[in-house]
């Protein structure tokens, strides 16, 4: 019987290619999956923490997701995606090749959320921000989403290139600090800090809004764009951005560092300056 509790699963009976898993912790969290012979999870590099003897780890080239039929071609266009978007070239597969159950676990590299979403329930598709991905059962692919919108792109600051998670099974991805999920009405707003927008249904429309002013703009510390997000759709917010606790560390630890607010921009130095990050 499945659980109502949206950090843990249990498989349920007639659904093909159903892991199951636990996530645990709290500002340092990590998800441990539990695997029949002959499952497999596909994680980033890096995201590895343990596993059971029995469960085999191959490196693969690409997002993991082919069915080997694609051939070299195919496999190196996945590959590339996955380096656009800010990932490895290569992902690691573990498979369970013994009998009974096993278990492999994997952990965010910063403190902060692994949100587990069912694509499925989604449409069959997530966008989110660039090396979000953390794991997911075997056959999620790893794509693509480019903003369509130039000045999104320039001043969002995500830039025009995000992560698109296509598939039916679960993944799990990861988020910083403390994590809000907002349900979005047909035609609801929702104005957020560019660098605190972590994920989106494609049915969300993304693009900016001025914060305001010539004063909020130079003196309220927010950048000169919100990130403006118009349902239907999910939404989710994270409060801390990896940037924004590194510009801290590098503030605290180099007096002349300064601070980061956001997550960057395609301009650099102006953008940052833009976004709000300078």
């Amino acid at each position: 019987m499945a659980s109502n509790n949206p950090w843990r699963h249990m498989r349920t009976a007639g659904i093909a290619d159903d892991i199951d898993f636990e996530i645990k912790g709290h500002e340092l969290q990590f998800v441990e999956i539990e695997l029949d012979p002959g499952e497999s999870a596909v994680a980033e590099a890096g995201a590895f923490v343990w596993k059971d003897g029995t469960i085999e780890m191959t490196t693969v080239f690409g997002d993991g997701s082919e069915t080997g039929d694609e051939g070299f071609m195919g496999k190196l266009l996945g590959a590339g995606k996955r380096l656009v978007t800010g990932a490895s070239l290569f992902t690691t597969v573990f498979t369970h090749r013994g009998t009974g159950k096993a278990r492999v676990a994997f952990a965010a590299p910063v403190p902060g959320t692994i949100l587990p979403l069912k694509l499925s329930d989604l449409g069959g598709s997530l966008i989110c921000q660039k090396e979000s991905f953390l794991a997911a059962a075997r056959g999620v692919s790893i794509g693509i989403a480019f903003q369509r919108r130039i000045m999104t792109g320039l001043f969002g600051g995500e830039g025009f290139i995000m992560q698109r998670l296509e598939g039916d099974g679960w993944v799990f991805v990861q988020m910083g600090g403390t994590l809000v999920e907002r349900e979005l009405a047909p035609g609801e707003e929702l104005h957020v800090d560019t660098g605190c927008l972590a994920a989106y249904t494609p049915s969300v429309t993304f693009d900016l809004i001025a914060a305001g002013g010539v004063k909020n703009v130079l003196f309220g510390g927010e950048g000169m764009f919100f990130a403006r997000l118009t349902g239907p759709g999910k939404v989710w917010i994270q409060s801390l951005p990896f940037a924004r606790l590194a510009g801290r560390v590098v503030a605290a630890a180099m007096p002349a560092g300064g601070h980061n607010r956001g997550e960057g921009s395609a301009l650099g130095i102006l953008g940052d300056f833009i976004d709000g990050n300078r």
